[in-house]
């Protein structure tokens, strides 16, 4: 089953959920504005990306700029600031069972797709 992390006013998110649609294969959407990932959840998306929690956060968004901008925070604490501030995470995020991407560019989908 795939997993996609969404968000409905991101282009990119559209496009990503459009290519899952036409891929034919089952899937689960999250609207994570809504439904945001709790703690121990975006540990395990963040492991499956092969990331680190920073590079996870969207560093343009207000929040960022007013809250954590120039900060040094320990990977902890970037996950509790993306768990108190959901529209910090990047998107779309795509998983299917280990395997997860960014979606950025949408081709980056086909890596999940097969």
């Amino acid at each position: 089953m795939i997993k996609i992390y969404h968000n409905n006013r991101c282009t990119k998110s559209r496009c990503a959920l459009e290519e899952i649609e036409k891929s034919g294969k089952e899937f689960e959407i999250v609207y994570y504005l809504e439904t945001p990932p709790g703690k121990s959840e975006l540990t395990a998306i963040i492991k499956k990306l092969g990331i680190t929690p920073l590079q996870l956060i969207r560093k343009g968004e207000k929040v960022f700029a007013e809250n954590y901008k120039g900060k040094v925070l320990t990977d902890e604490e970037w996950i509790d600031a993306i768990v108190a501030h959901p529209i910090l995470i990047e998107r779309p995020i795509v998983i299917s069972g280990e395997q997860a991407v960014i979606a950025r560019p949408t081709e980056k989908i086909k890596e999940i797709l097969g």
